[in-house]
C-alpha cells in the first residue's frame, strides 16, 4: 500500500530544520495568541497556557478568564483580562463580545481547557466557532463542547484539534466518518485513517497518543516520538508555531512537536 503520505521525524532528523533556524527573533514580528479559558473553579490550563506561549516565542500574549475568577486570580496573575460568567462561575454567553474582540487582536486563539461542563459556555462556544474565522486551536475540555456534535467545528475554515484518541474517537463518529478509530489499533492503522479523515475534513489533527504524535493536515501525516508533555503545553507550541507559519500548517505544526529538544 501506497504510504508516500507518511513523514517520519525524530529529535536528531526533523522533517523541517529550516524552520527551527528561520524563525522571527524580533518579537513585534512573532505573533500575537489570545488564550481562553478557566472557571471558577480552576485556571490552571490557561496560566500554564500563558507561560508555554512565552517559552514558545511569541511575540504577545493575552490570556481571558471568567470574571469569577478577577477576586482571588487578579492578585496572583496580573496579566489576566476578564469576562462575564455564570452564578457558577463558567464562561457566559455574555463573554462573546470580549472573545471576539481580543481573537481579532490576536494572530491566533487557543481555547485551553478547564472550561468546566455548562450549558451556557457550550452557547458560547458554539457562537464562537460560527463567528470567528480565524486560526483557532483547541484542546482539554474545550473538545468536549464539540466533539459529539462537530457540525460547527467541520464548517470552519482553520481549525486545529490538540486531542487524544478517545476524543478523536468521538470526533469521528459525531463527523459520521466511514471508519472507526479504536484503541486497538496498530501505528499503520492509525496514519492510514487520520490520512483518509484529513482529506475528508478541514481540520488539522493532532494526536497525542502513547508515546508519539501524529500531524495531520491535508492527507499528510508526520510522526514524531516524544518526551512526556501536558497537553496544554503541547497545544500551545503548536498554535505558535502556526500562526508564526500560517502558510505551512503541516510544516510547522510538525516541527513544533519537536518542542525544546
Amino acid at each position: 500500500m501506497d504510504h508516500s503520505y507518511w513523514h517520519k521525524q525524530t529529535v536528531d532528523k526533523p522533517l523541517y530544520p529550516d524552520l527551527l533556524w528561520s524563525r522571527p527573533e524580533n518579537r513585534a514580528l512573532a505573533g500575537k495568541l489570545v488564550v481562553v479559558g478557566g472557571n471558577a473553579h480552576g485556571f490552571s490550563a490557561a496560566a500554564e497556557a500563558y507561560s508555554s506561549a512565552l517559552k514558545a516565542g511569541v511575540g504577545s500574549v493575552r490570556v481571558l478568564l471568567p470574571d469569577s475568577l478577577q477576586a482571588t486570580v487578579g492578585r496572583v496573575f496580573e496579566t489576566g483580562e476578564y469576562a462575564p460568567s455564570t452564578p457558577s462561575g463558567s464562561f457566559s454567553q455574555k463573554a462573546l463580545a470580549e472573545v471576539l474582540a481580543l481573537a481579532n487582536w490576536g494572530n491566533g486563539l487557543l481555547l485551553a481547557g478547564d472550561f468546566g461542563h455548562n450549558s451556557e459556555t457550550a452557547i458560547l462556544l458554539e457562537s464562537l466557532l460560527t463567528k470567528y474565522s480565524g486560526q483557532l486551536t483547541i484542546c482539554g475540555d474545550a473538545l468536549d463542547y464539540s466533539v459529539n456534535k462537530p457540525q460547527a467545528l467541520l464548517s470552519r475554515p482553520s481549525s486545529l484539534l490538540v486531542l487524544d484518541l478517545t476524543q478523536l474517537q468521538k470526533l469521528a463518529t459525531g463527523a459520521k466518518f466511514a471508519k472507526a478509530f479504536t484503541s486497538t489499533m496498530d501505528f499503520l492503522k492509525i496514519i492510514e485513517l487520520l490520512h483518509d479523515f484529513t482529506i475528508d475534513h478541514n481540520l488539522n489533527i493532532v494526536l497525542k497518543h502513547l508515546d508519539n504524535i501524529f500531524v495531520a493536515v491535508a492527507g499528510q501525516v508526520s510522526t514524531t516520538k516524544v518526551k512526556p508533555i501536558s497537553m496544554v503545553n503541547f497545544a500551545t507550541s503548536c498554535a505558535v508555531w502556526w500562526l508564526q507559519t500560517p502558510s505551512k500548517t503541516f510544516e510547522a505544526l510538525s516541527t513544533s512537536v519537536l518542542g525544546d529538544d
